[in-house]
């Protein structure tokens, strides 16, 4: 923006010299040619500046582009191949080209030292690698949470003048070391800045890879293990927890990340995967969990009367447990859906769901429906061309498109964004319509996150109008049938 708006200065005082020059020189022919000369060339630099903004760039890359100017950080991930990606023995490469985190890369004898917070390298030949030190969690820009990661110190050695070195575990595969601090203990960030970065810089493996993790937690490994016996054949290790000494030929520090929730197939180090692949990856880690939950769900019909009608379309409502952003009238929503012909489902996850019976729940819907929150990541777990209808609060409509919208469309789903009118926000009550929250919301958001996170985030709920609603639910059971239709016509042929 700054660049585009000095631009504009800058022909404007064009513009005005050329005015003086014709008034003055009267050789009107050649001010019509000096007129489309600098024309040509306003309109091809405009062209040139805006380009990144008009072709292949998120919504967030602008947003990152537009906030991040006055730092000088690049608005986008590099779209070559990863630097460091092929580095001689007795190396230590870093490739900090990226907004979003930093990588580093050790080829050689790759040793912990977890009493330092270090990764040694041992080599025989002389070089001059300076030490470096990384942070690797996923939110490089973001200094107030990247301040309570942990830093790990990149040393090279002299193996000649270290007689005294041990290795207590050998493993003769690469290691990827990564944390799970920073904003680890929300879904959606346990997602975009960690299982994801995960599978795009560990894919390529084939699983002969060990994952070191710093700041480990029990919980996450009981949350997520069955998502990492997928992209790993070996154990966990708990970089801070475990004392000894591991010893690798070469080692990964930190992860990459190439935009939300998503998977760039360009940016892939061997392949062409998408979200899909990483979405495959989640079938095959619960798909044995999920036997079983069937067979217990089988066995439980049998004794009771409240099951789905399968023949029915699906509907998940994923349902916020918190004090905001709650449907307020959420029983009237389910009578309208089950009058509109769904089954209905209310999932109401926590924390100490397990995550098999949350994807199960998502697997086998046509629909779902739930407000713009982080529990809105669970779209990972749906099918693709099912529907997706995210509620967007007042005030929450970038943030509801960046984040789960785009990445959604991705995903091949069919997705709905029902922005809410005023009336269907609690604000309105609250506020009044002609208070500013209400009437431009934009202008709040200006102010800064605080506002935002405190108004249109902790502050809303929402009420639907269910008039206006039975649109979207009836588009889409429509849509779901007919998605069912043109599945069971090559079963029948």
């Amino acid at each position: 923006m700054v660049q585009y708006q000095r631009l504009i200065i800058h022909h404007g005082r064009k513009e005005e010299r050329f005015r003086v020059s014709v008034e003055e020189g009267g050789g009107l022919k050649r001010a019509k040619q000096k007129f489309l000369s600098l024309l040509f060339l306003s309109i091809l630099s405009c062209c040139f500046i805006m380009s990144p903004y008009l072709f292949g760039f998120s919504t967030l890359s602008l947003l990152d582009s537009f906030s991040r100017e006055s730092e000088g950080l690049s608005s986008y991930e590099p779209s070559t191949a990863p630097l460091c990606s092929d580095i001689s023995n007795g190396t230590i490469c870093c490739d900090r080209t990226g907004l979003r985190s930093d990588t580093c890369v050790m080829k050689g004898d790759v040793r912990t030292n977890s009493a330092s917070s270090s990764v040694f390298l041992y080599t025989s030949t002389k070089n001059n690698t300076k030490p470096e030190k990384i942070k690797p969690y996923t939110r490089k820009w973001e200094t107030s949470v990247m301040d309570t990661v942990q830093e790990l110190n990149l040393i090279t050695k002299d193996s000649n003048k270290s007689p005294d070195r041990v290795c207590d575990v050998y493993h003769d595969v690469p290691a990827v070391f990564f944390s799970t601090g920073g904003y680890t203990g929300n879904v959606y960030h346990e997602f975009n800045d960690g299982i994801i970065p995960l599978f795009i810089t560990s894919q390529h493996f084939n699983k002969k890879v060990v994952f070191v993790i710093v700041e480990y937690h029990d919980w996450w490994e009981m949350k997520y293990g069955d998502i990492v016996s997928q992209l790993s054949d070996y154990p966990l290790v708990d970089f801070n927890g475990d004392s000894r000494t591991h010893c690798f030929k070469e080692a990964t520090v930190g992860l990459r990340i190439h935009d939300e929730l998503t998977v760039n197939s360009t940016l892939m180090v061997n392949g062409n995967q998408t979200i899909v692949d990483l979405r495959n990856v989640l079938d095959r880690a619960y798909s044995p969990r999920i036997q079983s939950l069937v067979q217990d769900e089988t066995e439980a019909n049998k004794t009771t009367t409240t099951t789905l009608d399968l023949k029915k379309p699906k509907l998940v409502i994923l349902s916020r447990n918190g004090s905001s952003r709650a449907i307020l009238n959420e029983n009237l929503l389910v009578k309208l859906a089950e009058e509109t012909g769904f089954s209905v489902e209310v999932l109401r996850p926590d924390k100490r769901t397990e995550m098999a019976k949350i994807y199960h729940s998502m697997n086998t819907s046509d629909v779902m429906i739930g407000v713009h929150g982080a529990a809105m990541t669970h779209f990972l777990f749906l099918k693709p061309k099912t529907v997706f209808i995210q509620i967007i609060p007042l005030g929450t409509d970038w943030a509801a498109e960046t984040y789960y919208g785009e990445p959604a469309k991705k995903l091949g789903l069919k997705y709905v964004g029902y922005k809410i009118a005023p009336r269907e926000s609690s604000l309105y009550d609250e506020y009044g319509k002609d208070d500013p929250i209400i009437r431009d919301p934009e202008s709040l958001n200006e102010k800064g996150w605080e506002y935002t996170k405190k108004i249109y985030l902790q502050g809303q709920n929402v009420k639907l109008d269910l008039r206006r609603f039975r649109e979207t639910l009836a588009r889409s059971y429509d849509f779901s049938i007919r998605r069912r239709l043109r599945e069971e016509v090559p079963r029948l042929t």
